[in-house]
């Protein structure tokens, strides 16, 4: 995990009639006072006022109960109706057999007692000035007249309806085990009381009130406060005629009375940034991947090939939308035989700079490539043609930003109300209360929306070690010790293990990695089964080997001549290969902010450095574990990754490239996938000690490293890198006397990869010569800066 720049902040004005950032898309005149006017029409008689403190309260969006004061309720005498429709200038109730003007009451509200015992399905004629002063709300019926200065729209009364969100919803909401909370709270089109619209749903406990705001209503929610309902925190709201494509946000009564402007963290649809209003949505997308989530989960992700490439979308090909990357990216990957792509974060993010790891958004996919369809066609694309999608999830933080998840109703609510354990110390972010039910329901629902709803066939979770010390980058007296006196955080690890618990029971096939830095026990134990340190499991199914990578890439790092001193740093991860289940992974992390590209971490001129990148991917792709490998380098590129213009595609054109440089590094990395994905030996027991064998893990004057891996049916694959830049004729390695020839089916220095072309063309013969404690050798010659692969002729 590498520090990341800090998101960019927006500061909304406390409820603006249109946010700085969210502008409506039509201009309108600014709205004109409304004309006092006369009683209502024949037999309306006047309701009783409402209450003062009522009517403040719904004024300034300050009140819980609002359909107890608007709508229709019965009365002694009749149905006594009231609205409240700023700059209105008139209010006429319609119904079958019925036409009433109500009574103008000042401020907005119209009311009336109607001579009826039941309240009738009704609509409201609304009537404002001529010069366009209007509610945009969309209704059922638009009908629209002018007369004499007037201009009507008929609508739908929001007030007249009941709760759209059931009490089961209601009740798993509070207990914190809804699984399904997109369902739940956000923005929902649909039929309510048979007229279609949509429900607006958002947990704010704290708020004294919520209105929703929106380019339906000018962003002026006056006419739209939610009802809270009962103890659950849920303020809901069933907006008529609000449809798809909307713009919203929730306009939120602090506990101290300021308003502030909010997008819905439920949002699963945002405008692009810097704006930030949240967009009704609904998925239209008609998959075509039955195939391959009928099967992807047959053969366990542990006995499987499993080789990653990690892509940034947005510069993957910068300017390609979801679609248009659908038509490139499963092409150039399947070409290269990687079997997933692992995508960096693409859940919404205001700042490009952060790589999506400082989220506002964790429901929405980014919108700077498209719909969040375009993004599920993207994801078709992918499986359809073999490949796996993995995405990062980061549940360690989120940025500060005013109008996003922060203090969002006034006080601490996705943060932890202490703001020592708030407070990120490394990215100016702030921490996740995992210990509360509400938010670890919004992260354990948000991992599997991403699975269920986007087909993605695993998530790589962000930051975990950040999320399991209470100690993370904080000193002596910055931390508080749990309950025990320890450093754990309890509530994360309960968390992750909720999570991962979660995941595997509800979508099948799916798996989860953890990029978790430190010796924590049991990351990819199963959660019931207790360790050493008395927790359980994590519940991963793998976990990045950052030992390894930090380990090897010190090593290659040397000159050659200095490779010996530091031999057991390619030597050690075997140690502890099997303590746990591991992704081997050069990431992003590994070739930006000063660290170089892969290739240009190698010592030597230009050959030696693509020859030990190609030696260095050789031992990679051999060593147990799972491989995952970052855009750009398949073709070692030499410069470091930015976000601004990605990875330098120029080099793979033939008028630049020979056919032996960049091209010749991208071909072997599409040699390895193949004989990867051919040798069950590579993959099939690479959590078993039994599967692999040292051959000379002690060379370290030679710089070599060779030993062998077996399948499941004891089949061998021999594996001999070779770091230093000299050819070694003769080389004597044991080998099992089962074999009766070894051949060479990869080597790193063939000259179709960049390379001297010192192969081994015929098949290797055991000698009864014993060797490195076996009775039986071979020899053979190693090329210079090179990792060769044999198995049996």
């Amino acid at each position: 995990m590498t520090a990341r720049p800090s998101s960019r902040n927006s500061s909304d004005p406390d409820v603006p009639k249109r946010p700085a950032d969210t502008e409506p898309r039509h201009e309108q005149p600014a709205p004109a006072a409304p004309r006092p006017r006369a009683g209502g029409s024949h037999g309306v008689r006047a309701a009783h006022p409402l209450a003062d403190g009522d009517r403040e309260r719904l004024l300034s969006g300050a009140h819980h109960d609002p359909h107890g004061l608007l709508g229709a309720h019965s009365v002694r005498g009749g149905l006594e109706l009231r609205v409240l429709r700023p700059y209105a200038r008139a209010v006429t109730v319609l119904s079958k057999g019925l036409r009433a003007e109500l009574h103008e009451d000042g401020d907005g509200f119209f009311s009336g007692v109607l001579p009826l015992r039941t309240a009738p399905e009704y609509q409201l004629l609304v009537a404002y000035g001529s010069d366009g002063d209007v509610d945009e709300t969309v209704a059922d019926s638009e009908s629209e007249a002018e007369a004499e200065g007037t201009h009507e729209i008929e609508v739908q009364d929001p007030y007249r309806f009941l709760p759209s969100l059931g009490e089961l919803d209601l009740h798993l909401i509070g207990e914190g085990r809804h699984e399904e909370l997109w369902n739940a709270l956000g923005a929902q089109p649909m039929a309510h009381q048979g007229v279609t619209g949509t429900r607006f749903t958002v947990w704010a406990p704290n708020a004294r009130g919520v209105r929703v705001a929106g380019d339906f209503n000018y962003w002026d929610g006056t006419g739209y406060p939610m009802r809270s309902l009962g103890s659950t925190g849920v303020w809901e709201l069933f907006l008529p005629g609000v449809s798809e494509g909307a713009l919203y946000k929730f306009d939120i009564t602090r506990p101290d009375g300021s308003h502030t402007m909010r997008a819905d963290p439920m949002a699963r649809r945002t405008e692009v940034p810097p704006a930030n209003a949240s967009i009704v949505t609904e998925s239209h997308h008609v998959w075509h991947d039955e195939e391959w989530m009928a099967h992807r989960g047959d053969v366990p992700v542990h006995e499987s090939p499993f080789s990653v490439y990690e892509v940034h979308l947005a510069s993957w090909r910068p300017g390609l939308t979801y679609r248009q990357l659908a038509v490139q990216l499963p092409a150039y990957v399947k070409d290269l035989g990687f079997t997933h792509v692992e995508l960096m974060p693409v859940a919404e993010h205001p700042f490009g700079g952060s790589w999506g790891y400082q989220v506002t958004g964790f429901y929405a996919p980014t919108s700077r490539m498209g719909t969040p369809d375009d993004f599920r066609f993207l994801v078709d694309a992918l499986h359809r043609a073999g490949i796996g999608v993995l995405v990062d999830w980061v549940p360690a933080h989120f940025p500060k930003d005013d109008w996003a998840l922060a203090e969002f109703d006034g006080r601490s609510l996705y943060e932890h109300e202490d703001p020592a354990r708030a407070a990120h110390p490394d990215w100016g972010t702030l921490e996740f209360d995992y210990g509360r039910k509400e938010v670890r329901n919004f992260l354990v629902a948000n991992a599997t929306y991403w699975c269920e709803e986007f087909h993605i066939d695993g998530l790589r979770v962000d930051a975990v070690a950040s999320m399991l010390y209470l100690d993370y980058s904080r000193e002596h007296g910055e931390w508080t010790p749990n309950e025990h006196g320890g450093r754990e955080n309890l509530d994360a690890v309960a968390f992750l293990q909720e999570m991962n618990a979660t995941v595997y029971r509800r979508c099948p096939g799916v798996i989860t990695v953890a990029e978790e830095s430190t010796a924590w026990d049991g990351v990819t134990r199963a959660t019931h089964h207790v360790g050493p340190g008395g927790f359980g499991g994590l519940g991963f199914g793998l976990k990045w080997n950052m030992g390894w990578m930090h380990d090897s890439l010190g090593y290659v790092s040397h000159e050659p001549v200095h490779r010996k001193f530091h031999h057991n740093e390619m030597t050690f991860s075997m140690v502890y290969a099997y303590s746990e289940n591991y992704v081997l992974p050069i990431s992003h992390d590994e070739v930006v902010h000063g660290k170089q590209a892969l290739v240009s971490k190698m010592p030597g001129d230009w050959w030696q450095q693509r020859a030990n990148h190609r030696a260095y991917l050789g031992f990679m792709w051999a060593h147990p574990g799972k491989q995952l490998l970052f855009m750009g380098q398949e073709f070692a590129q030499g410069a470091e990754w930015s976000e601004g213009h990605g990875p330098d595609w120029w080099l793979l054109d033939p008028s630049y490239s020979a056919e032996a440089d960049h091209r010749g590094v991208r071909h072997l990395v599409g040699d390895l996938n193949a004989v990867y994905g051919a040798t069950p030996a590579l993959w099939q027991r690479d959590t078993e000690p039994e599967g692999f064998a040292w051959v000379d893990g002690d060379a370290a004057e030679d710089n070599v490293f060779a030993f062998l891996r077996y399948d499941a049916s004891g089949t061998p694959l021999l594996a001999i890198s070779h770091f230093s830049p000299v050819v070694r004729h003769e080389y004597r390695l044991g080998v099992p006397d089962s074999v009766q020839a070894w051949t060479e089916v990869l080597n790193t220095d063939a000259a179709r990869y960049g390379g001297s072309d010192v192969l081994n063309p015929d098949p290797l013969k055991p000698e009864s010569v014993p060797s490195h404690g076996r009775r039986a050798s071979i020899q053979l010659t190693l090329p210079p800066l090179a990792t060769l692969w044999l198995r049996p002729a």
